[in-house]
């Protein structure tokens, strides 16, 4: 299974899910102390700035950062569960979280998976430009990002609600 939360949940999910796997994609500002009993192999850390255009003096996810993000996701055994987080747990880790239902589900519809994500957290609003990236990747040809758009931006939130999707 795939965890989805915020940065203030983090430590609690990873000891009661037993979690194998991280991803942490953070501000390059933000402090970042790895959770307690993840392997440095087994924890990727991808730093940019949760913007869907370039902005001066802002960090953009790029290309790099969606081909590593895959690359991580695909070394994944899915025996024990993966943990994505970003600092609220809305928008760069549901836009992880879909990347992954895209990689591991490669014959299913776009917007279907789109209405899993929306069906499993009323408030994500996965980063338009990180699925953007991974939809070049992963050869999906713009469908990634329609079916994004499809479902709109999740409710309001200051944090998002940890949920659990099924590769």
């Amino acid at each position: 299974m795939i965890i989805v939360c915020p940065l203030s949940q983090v430590e609690p999910l990873v000891a009661r899910h037993r979690v194998s796997h991280v991803v942490t994609l953070l501000s390059p500002d933000t402090g970042d102390e790895p959770p307690g009993g993840i392997a440095p192999d087994r924890h990727l850390r991808l730093f940019f700035h949760d913007i869907a255009l370039p902005m001066e003096g802002h960090t953009p996810p790029t290309a790099r950062d969606a081909e590593r993000l895959i690359a991580f996701l695909d070394s994944w055994d899915r025996a024990d569960p993966m943990l994505i987080h970003c600092w609220a747990g809305i928008s760069r880790s549901t836009a992880a979280a879909y990347t992954a239902l895209c990689l591991f589900r490669p014959q299913a519809d776009e917007e279907a998976l789109a209405q899993e994500l929306r069906a499993a957290s009323p408030s994500a609003t996965p980063n338009r430009l990180i699925v953007s990236l991974a939809d070049e990747v992963l050869g999906r040809q713009g469908r990634m990002v329609k079916a994004v758009a499809s479902i709109g931006r999740g409710a309001d939130a200051f944090e998002g609600t940890p949920f659990i999707l099924r590769p």
